[in-house]
């Protein structure tokens, strides 16, 4: 039997298709919440998203087929306009969908909807990449189907997705009607009136050409405002018992290719239907529509000629290397184990290696935000893959420098120093027409140089940091240090910004944003020393540097001295208190049943703030501190956004409340398999899924970073009866395994020589591949009793 390396280094083997931990499954008894499962069963590879839709289009939720940055642009309309107010927004529109095969039997369309559905089964197989499908169908004529399909978008080809589409026909003949189509301008419906759905434009590609080539053909469209050319060809290959029994037509319209296969299965025969497709974008100028229509029937026709199988097995070849460092274990609950597996995977297909691209809010899994980039790319997602998937980070922070002209024109629009990053884009510029928590939210720029840093330290990249890198943080302390202001007292302000918690707008001195513009002042400072002809080239003056360096070291931190906790902002901890007793769950999220106004002036958190300030900055903070620190936020923070959960539950780990930390990290980790905040069918969030290994490794296996060595204090709570992860850390893979009896570090692929140095519980320790180092976990310190939440807002208890 063929055998691949497990997570804890031990050969396992390769098959496993009964291993549920490794498929989600949803079956006929899921139906009713197709959107969900669309969002659930997508396929990405960072440049194409198919959404999980079924393969007969209807019924359906949403469809959705994603390109990395496809959009189109639409005016944004405001009762009183003011300087600065960003004009346009783009949107993210649906490219032409090539998923579509439909089947009609004896003249009746295959709808699992009518008739009777004896079987109905979708499985996202997580190692091999790939959906599968499998329904048994009765028509309403009585005649009996059996249909197989899967599905795929390719990790190692970026432009090709493909689907295998199989009929049986059981114990009668029947007539079969399959038609394969690429359909331009699907309708998509407008899913609600909450301010995080998209925005939906009808119509959105114009047609340039289409073409018939061998087994299919190409349509090219364009968008109007946006101006980008889209191209789409897909080919054929068909299996049919008798093929002088079938017939084979294709229909070519501007936004429609049809492919019609017509013919009789007799008993336990089969039809099926090979269907490749190759997607390719870019902007109007530049590139010509038949040189792209010519493009993409090149690539379907490579694909067809290699064949399924072949994409299949480097599907498989792709994700068995990725999952080597990327898979996580936790004995003790097989829902967990599944859902962190999910969340990876997810992870995992959500950027690119080898295309400067980036990772919007919902991936390519749907259409939520308008398909917009936000903070939580930086902030949640790319923590995660610096230490699985390295080269994914280098892309996405090549995609920013790639946005500094932009990002540099709104900080002269703003009066501002450096570049100002937008807080909402597809395309680099600002989308958000809301500027309480859109251009004051500036901490963006911060989380971006701080994801440079990060992604620095771990991968010692010299050539990255010395180019895109130095100019991102030279740019961005430019920013900070013409932003901020000295006080009488010397001390440094950031004032009239929004953190994280989007309940506290335009406030002074968010010790969140401070801390990381500290780390920004200085992390450039560096740098820049690190690199002095480099940056002499961007006009940095020594006297400049210096400047950032005394910022940096005049920050101030708001201390609340006389209730003994740090100030989530200045001034915040003396603000009226928010009436729970008298807050209905129903009221939840607060944002759409109150006024900003009443948000903005009282003492309730949307999500961690401060909290997330003591995750990114462990070192800043005493244990004491952290403990009283984390009570009283978790008393006041009612999580209305998904982004809470993760980081509550590092510190909960941290201070000792392991139980709470469980049920914080099953909240994060389930926030989309269990579609908890009602709105995983507008597309998943990428940011809660990193949460959710950042609580696993941060918080139950303690990992930190931010003094720059790798150190491990880990927390096992009684519920898991074995943790292992892995990292990549100056490009080798570490390996730890946490058990009752200890942690055990090691270097399970590294070649002889090798050394890395890490700490555990503050002992430094020389790991080699001559074998696993040990050593005892910690004792766990003594919390207390545990703080209380909000009235309806603790995480449920698992």
């Amino acid at each position: 039997m063929h055998t691949t390396g497990t997570a804890d280094g031990r050969e396992g083997p390769q098959s496993t298709a009964k291993d549920a931990t490794w498929r989600v499954r949803r079956t006929g008894s899921d139906l009713d919440r197709l959107a969900e499962t669309e969002s659930i069963f997508a396929l990405s590879n960072g440049w194409i998203g198919w959404r999980g839709t079924l393969d007969e289009g209807q019924p359906c939720g949403m469809p959705g087929t994603y390109l990395s940055g496809l959009h189109e642009r639409r005016e944004l309309t405001y009762p009183e306009d003011g300087y600065a107010f960003p004009q346009l927004s783009d949107t993210v529109i649906s490219a032409p969908n090539a998923a579509l095969i439909r089947l009609f039997v004896a003249g009746e369309p295959l709808d699992v909807t009518t008739g009777t559905l004896r079987e109905h089964e979708q499985t996202l197989d997580l190692r091999a990449g790939v959906v599968e499908r499998h329904t048994e169908w009765v028509s309403p004529a009585g005649h009996r189907v059996h249909v197989r399909s899967t599905r795929l978008v390719s990790l190692s080809r970026h432009p090709i997705a493909a689907v295998r589409y199989t009929v049986e026909a059981p114990d009668a003949p029947v007539e079969l009607r399959v038609c394969s189509d690429l359909q331009a301008n699907e309708r998509v419906p407008n899913r609600s009136d909450d301010p995080r759905a998209a925005s939906v434009i009808p119509d959105p590609l114009t047609a340039e050409t289409h073409r018939r080539h061998g087994t299919g053909g190409a349509l090219v469209h364009r968008t109007e405002r946006s101006e980008q050319r889209v191209a789409v060809g897909v080919g054929h290959t068909v299996e049919t018992p008798e093929a002088d029994d079938w017939a084979t037509e294709t229909d070519l319209t501007d936004d429609r290719l049809r492919v019609t296969v017509v013919g009789t299965l007799e008993p336990g025969q089969r039809l099926t239907l090979t269907k490749f497709a190759a997607y390719e974008w870019a902007a109007l100028d530049g590139t010509d529509a038949e040189e792209m229509a010519e493009h993409v029937s090149r690539a379907v026709e490579e694909a067809r000629t290699e064949g399924f199988d072949a994409l299949l097995a480097d599907q498989r070849a792709a994700l068995d290397v990725a999952w080597r460092t990327a898979d996580v274990v936790v004995d003790g609950d097989e829902k967990l184990q599944q859902a962190i597996r999910f969340a990876v995977f997810h992870l995992l297909q959500a950027g690119r290696p080898d295309v400067d691209r980036t990772i919007p809010a919902k991936g390519l899994t749907g259409n939520g935000y308008d398909g917009h980039v936000l903070w939580d790319t930086e902030g949640y997602v790319l923590p995660v893959l610096t230490y699985l998937a390295p080269a994914m980070v280098r892309s996405a922070l090549r995609w920013r420098h790639a946005h500094l002209p932009e990002a540099r024109e709104r900080a002269a629009e703003l009066r501002l120093s450096g570049a100002t990053f937008p807080w909402r884009t597809i395309g680099g510029r600002e989308c958000s027409g809301y500027w309480p928590a859109g251009t004051a939210g500036m901490h963006v720029n911060a989380d971006i140089a701080d994801a440079v840093l990060r992604y620095a330290a771990a991968t010692d990249d010299p050539d990255f940091l010395a180019g895109p890198g130095l100019e991102l943080l030279v740019e961005t302390a430019r920013l900070w240090h013409g932003f901020g202001h000295f006080a009488d007292d010397g001390t440094f302000h950031v004032t009239g910004i929004t953190g994280p918690d989007e309940y506290a707008a335009l406030v002074d001195d968010n010790l969140f944003t401070n801390l990381m513009v500290r780390r920004n002042l200085r992390g450039a400072a560096d740098a820049v020393e690190r690199h002095p002809e480099q940056a002499g080239r961007l006009g940095v003056r020594p006297d400049e540097v210096a400047g950032w360096r005394a910022a940096a070291d005049a920050v101030h931190l708001p201390y609340d001295r006389k209730r003994g906790v740090h100030q989530q902002a200045a001034g915040f901890t003396e603000q009226p208190e928010w009436d729970f007793e008298s807050t209905d769950e129903d009221d939840y999220p607060l944002l759409l049943n109150f006024p900003y106004l009443e948000l903005y002036r009282k003492q309730v958190v949307k999500q961690a703030d401060l909290v997330l300030a003591m995750q990114r900055f462990p070192g800043d903070f005493t244990a004491e501190e952290k403990a009283r620190n984390f009570a009283y936020y978790e008393a006041r923070t009612v999580r209305d956004s998904s982004l809470s959960a993760s980081a509550q539950a590092v510190l909960a780990a941290e201070v000792g409340h392991l139980d709470l930390a469980y049920d914080y990290f099953a909240e994060t980790v389930l926030q989309d398999l269990a579609d908890l905040g009602d709105k995983t069918g507008d597309g998943l969030h990428l940011a809660s899924l990193a949460g959710a290994w950042l609580t696993v490794v941060q918080g139950f296996g303690g990992m930190r970073d931010d003094q720059g060595v790798l150190s491990f204090d880990p927390r096992l709570p009684e519920r898991i009866g074995r943790l292992v992860f892995s990292l990549r850390w100056h490009s080798h893979r570490l390996q730890v395994t946490l058990t009752s009896d200890g942690a055990r570090y090691e270097l399970p692929d590294a070649e002889p020589g090798t050394e890395i140095e890490i700490r555990h519980c503050g002992e430094r320790l020389r790991i080699t591949p001559t074998g696993p180092v040990t050593r005892p976990l910690p004792a766990v310190p003594d919390p207390g009793p545990e703080p209380t939440a909000p009235p309806t807002r603790r995480p449920t208890r698992r």
